[in-house]
């Protein structure tokens, strides 16, 4: 008989998946351990159109960083993402733009997509653009931002694409960085109804970016009190009606540079993610047939902004190689209302949805009523992203949206990895909430012993997660620092590949992501890992949210700081007493947290993932409310605050914690 925490994977009546069982996944996975180049020579060979076959279908290890797929191939992604497809079925619906404004959406065709896409490279190459250059992309959840990455593969350009929810300091950082001579950019955005005044951001950047010679601003509001510098900056809409509606793909080498993407940190030097033609257009694509269980037909539903790698790999790269729609999201899931994404499902008959565990958790705590009106029918497959999904979550989003008819795909995987490394799979894997589950294809998981480095054998073991060889989506390299790559990645232990999480592998053999090392509270010689904790949080019932830190103890090391957010309004001693309590129920008293406080929001960038490293320094007392009120002090102290959705919880965090 079945556990009652363990789901079957769903079937649906006349519809097939790409895989039929857990058998044959095995016997897949096994191959693509046992014998990559066969199994992704064929892979590549199924999934890209190339201009020129590879002679080495894979090269190289981890011990010099110096991997290399497909040597000898040559491709260029436009053409596999656009023109492939424009040639087959040119009315096909390439894009379905859902703007911020409710009830207003565009469908782009792939005809339209090709000509658009030609039409911009064209512009680029009249402003000196050439292969091996590198262009900053800062642009709204409009098309013209695939339009514009698009372009870039097309003539062999690498794009940085930077979320538009960044500061003016970290675009210049990021511009820099990758010496950027052209940017690209909008006058404003749109989001949640509030507007985003992109180009003065962009403008501010740019004071300290002397070599950008050229800024190409779309019109996504119109607004004419925007500032324009001519002739530096120059209107999207006047260049592109000037160009012809065709450009030849440039044939690119497989491992010729793509793109690259900065990660996220705290402090430090940006640290410029590259990746690669080929390999990572494979794992794009191949993550995307198999993973979401895609066929002809279907409406891909990625709620992911493209300046993070989901918006990469998921709205962009992933669906268009396979030929499908994408769906582009402008807005936040509560604007105007908490049935936003509902609407939006029946309207564009989307049949895979990918989100947050963040947002996920957000409309949990909304209720099920914003939900229970829509039908939700044309889903198949719902997915979760960007960090560990709680299972109380995982159950709403599976009984309340799914209606327990769909699978659940909680996918994990890196900016690093470009692709999903450990996932369920429709069609085969039986899915427990809150678990991974099992490998992708290629990936050959190892469970380390921190300390030791040595590599632990079996089930039930707990340690660092890492990847014992290479796959064709894993970045090649950090952009003009292969040291820095070489120590993040490769030399923390020695012939792996080092995810910087931590790992469990229970008794049947499934992966739970216990979150970044940096991220286990050490108490008094116990490993408590913060994601174990706040999921035996969530589980109270009064608990809509939480994050916990670790901070400095005089006895124990290290002591528990949790940070609770309520489904409804109403605190004291006693709610905080019971959370604590919960925690030590389950999961020991080892665990117990020294301080639960309750808050109405936690700090969270517009993209919805926590910002723990702001948690850290205010339950470390860092920074105090005393801070506050001195700009200098807060930014040195807490960094930079320009990407968070709500910069007045700080203080609200500051004064509850004092």
């Amino acid at each position: 008989m079945t556990a009652p925490n363990v789901f079957q994977p769903p079937t649906h009546e006349g519809h097939t998946t790409h895989i039929g069982s857990l058998d044959e996944y095995r016997r897949m996975h096994r191959e693509s351990i046992d014998n990559p180049e066969q199994f992704f020579g064929k892979l590549g060979r199924e999934l890209l159109s190339w201009s020129k076959p590879s002679t080495t279908v894979k090269s190289g290890g981890f011990h010099d960083g110096d991997i290399a797929w497909f040597l000898g191939g040559e491709l260029n992604v436009s053409y596999n993402c656009v023109d492939r497809h424009a040639a087959e079925n040119p009315d096909r619906v390439a894009i379905i733009w859902e703007a911020d404004e409710p009830g207003h959406d565009e469908r782009w065709t792939y005809r339209k997509l090709q000509q658009e896409v030609c039409r911009f490279a064209n512009v680029l190459l009249k402003f000196g653009v050439r292969k091996g250059d590198t262009v900053a992309i800062y642009l709204p959840m409009v098309p013209e931002a695939a339009v514009a990455m698009l372009a870039c593969t097309r003539i062999g350009a690498i794009h940085s694409t930077v979320f538009a929810g960044f500061s003016a300091e970290a675009l210049r950082d990021r511009i820099l960085d990758a010496d950027c001579r052209i940017l690209i950019t909008a006058d404003q955005g749109k989001r949640g109804g509030k507007t985003v005044h992109l180009k003065q951001i962009a403008d501010e950047a740019l004071a300290g970016c002397p070599h950008v010679r050229n800024v190409i601003v779309f019109q996504r509001t119109g607004d004419m009190a925007v500032p324009f510098s001519a002739p530096r900056d120059v209107w999207w809409h006047e260049e592109v009606a000037d160009q012809r509606p065709y450009c030849p793909p440039v044939p690119m080498n497989s491992e010729d540079p793509l793109f690259m993407l900065y990660t996220s940190g705290s402090t430090g030097k940006p640290k410029g993610v590259l990746h690669t033609q080929a390999g990572y257009l494979l794992g794009a694509a191949a993550t995307c047939k198999y993973v979401f269980d895609i066929h002809p037909g279907d409406v891909f539903g990625c709620m992911a902004d493209v300046g993070w790698i989901t918006g990469h790999s998921y709205i962009v790269y992933g669906p268009l190689a396979l030929g499908v729609t994408t769906v582009m999201f402008e807005s936040v899931p509560t604007y105007p209302n908490a049935s936003r994404y509902w609407v939006m499902v029946d309207k564009h008959r989307i049949t895979q949805f990918y989100t947050a565990p963040t947002a996920i958790r957000a409309l949990r705590r909304l209720g099920d009523e914003p939900v229970a009106p829509y039908k939700l029918d044309s889903l198949r497959v719902l997915g979760s992203v960007g960090e560990p999904i709680n299972p109380e979550a995982w159950l709403w989003y599976h009984d309340v949206v799914g209606r327990k008819r769909c699978m659940i795909v909680d996918t994990y995987w890196q900016t690093e990895t470009g692709s999903h490394i450990i996932t369920p799979l429709p069609g085969v894997t039986p899915t427990k909430p809150g678990s991974a589950t099992l490998p992708f294809f290629g990936i050959d998981v190892a469970i380390l012993d921190p300390e030791t480095g040595r590599e632990l054998e079996g089930n039930d073991v707990t340690g660092v997660l890492a990847v014992r060889q290479p796959f064709p989506s894993l970045t090649r390299t950090v952009y003009n620092n292969h040291r820095r790559y070489l120590d993040t990645y490769m030399r923390p232990y020695n012939g792996y590949y080092f995810t910087g999480d931590g790992a469990t592998r229970d008794s049947d053999g499934y992966i739970w992501i216990n979150g970044r090392l940096d991220d286990v509270i050490n108490v008094a010689g116990h490993r408590i890992s913060t994601a174990e904790v706040e999921a035996a949080l969530i589980l109270h019932p009064a608990c809509a949210e939480a994050a916990v830190v670790g901070v400095a103890h005089d006895v124990t090391g290290q002591a528990i700081v949790c940070f609770c957010t309520l489904k409804s309004h109403g605190a004291g001693d006693s709610l905080e007493k019971a959370l604590i309590g919960q925690v030590r129920t389950h999961i020991g008293p080892f665990a117990t947290p020294q301080r639960v406080v309750i808050v109405h929001d936690l700090p969270k960038t517009r993209s919805g993932k926590i910002m723990r490293r702001i948690l850290r320094k205010i339950a470390g007392k860092e920074v105090t409310i005393k801070d506050y009120d001195e700009p200098e002090s807060i930014a040195a102290k807490l960094g930079d605050l320009s990407t968070l959705a709500e910069p007045g919880v700080v203080k609200h965090l500051l004064e509850r914690f004092a």
